[in-house]
């Protein structure tokens, strides 16, 4: 059996397997197994300039399959995903063999999950910002996708006990919570608008189906929340600005923020497809904001992303006028529990 050279795939296949998404992770293993068949997509893991596990190209191959589960071709593969037969290594074969350019596609694009269980969260870390100054607030997401999360506000959720959001919500978010809940506060969003280079629309049908190609094929829950959400989008469409995140923030960190009200930044798993130049940019525009900050026109940054070490997944989050960080949980990376450290 021919290898690839990084063994990425199996690898994530582990890590599937350990989240509680055995499919998937059998599809990645085959998919390794198998992966000869498809030159194109080869080549392209072979020759993948920097990190793959950073990149998510594990992910963007899984999504891809799921893609070509979705719209039942090769059929063997559509047969596969719904249960109909357990070979896993023919189907994938087959949609090697037939279609190894899309796949190679969307291995070149970068992964849009914009998972809505990661809103919970990041609703609990407001919650945290609100207890320590009761004030309104104005969100600011960085690399929103469809902007998904920009709607938090409209959505019901359980967070360890403390109940949030309106009743008759179509989107519940319940992660598995552990430890204490968070402060049991009223967070209300009064603005809220996000950047992102290539932000996707909801009422595009190939942005819908690359959305829920990239949920999991054996997490049906999460697929229906996406739906849910997505409808949502529809009917509340997320301010979302076409723009490059460092020369957009900078401009409208540099806006006056009305007194009386909190300015709120956050970020969910982008960090890792920002370039470290990038990356400096934005640091450097958010400690300037934050030195700007002041009791009554404060600023606070949640960000929920992998560690350095990508061993866990953090929520973390800074105040200012104080400029503490303190990291508020542990958390799966899709949002299925929250492990609360306050």
């Amino acid at each position: 059996m021919p290898e690839w050279g990084t063994g990425e795939l199996l690898r994530q296949s582990a890590v599937m397997r350990a989240i509680g998404s055995p499919f998937v992770a059998g599809i990645l293993a085959a998919a390794e197994r198998q992966l000869h068949h498809a030159p194109r997509t080869q080549a392209m893991l072979l020759d993948w300039p920097g990190d793959p596990a950073a990149a998510a190209v594990a992910m963007r191959l899984n999504a891809a399959l799921h893609l070509l589960a979705r719209r039942n071709t090769p059929p063997v593969l559509g047969a596969l995903y719904r249960g109909e037969h357990g070979d896993v290594d023919g189907a994938v074969r087959a949609a090697f063999v037939a279609h190894d350019a899309l796949v190679a596609q969307w291995l070149r694009d970068t992964p849009q999950t914009n998972e809505v269980g990661r809103a919970a969260a990041i609703l609990a870390a407001l919650k945290e910002v609100v207890a320590r100054a009761e004030l309104p607030v104005e969100l600011i997401e960085l690399g929103s996708s469809a902007g998904l999360n920009l709607n938090l506000a409209r959505y019901r959720y359980d967070l360890g006990g403390v109940v949030a959001g309106p009743a008759e919500a179509a989107v519940y978010v319940a992660p598995e919570w552990r430890g204490a809940p968070p402060p049991d506060r009223a967070v209300e969003v009064v603005a809220a608008e996000g950047v992102d280079l290539h932000p996707l629309d909801a009422n595009d049908t190939a942005t819908c189906e690359r959305l829920m190609a990239y949920v999991f094929a054996d997490q049906p829950a999460r697929a229906a929340r996406l739906a849910a959400a997505l409808e949502v989008a529809r009917r509340f469409p997320p301010r979302i600005t076409r723009a490059d995140a460092t020369t957009w923030l900078a401009q409208r960190l540099d806006t006056v923020q009305p007194a009386g009200r909190w300015r709120v930044i956050f970020h969910s798993m982008v960090a890792q497809y920002v370039g470290t130049a990038e990356r400096a940019v934005l640091e450097r525009s958010i400690a300037a904001a934050g030195a700007r900050a002041n009791a009554a026109q404060p600023l606070a940054r949640i960000a929920f992303e992998w560690n350095p070490g990508r061993t866990a997944v953090e929520l973390r989050l800074t105040c200012w006028p104080e400029g503490d960080t303190r990291v508020l949980a542990i958390c799966h990376p899709y949002g299925a529990w929250i492990e609360w450290l306050r």
